[in-house]
């Protein structure tokens, strides 16, 4: 499952909101079969990774923003991966 988006407001950030909608999306992944759920994100987004990370997500993958402005600016971006435990 790729998680695509996920923002909460900056007036409403700190409160667990981010937390709470990333275990639901895990949740949904985890009873729908998924294995995995994966994402990106930006280097620039420092308190998102750091949720992924005290999530439990893992470092995948790394790689330069593959536009002229990423090359320029060395924009790096973070894949990450949520491995689900198999149900038997």
């Amino acid at each position: 499952l790729a998680l695509k988006r996920m923002a909460v407001r900056k007036d409403y950030r700190g409160l667990g909101i981010a937390t709470a909608l990333a275990r639901t999306a895990l949740a949904f992944a985890r009873r729908r079969g998924f294995r995995a759920v994966v994402l990106n994100t930006l280097m620039l987004q420092h308190q998102a990774r750091a949720l992924y990370e005290r999530l439990g997500f893992r470092r995948h993958r790394r790689y330069v923003l593959p536009t002229l402005y990423g090359r320029l600016a060395n924009c790096t971006v973070t894949t990450y991966r949520y491995e689900l435990a198999a149900t038997p």
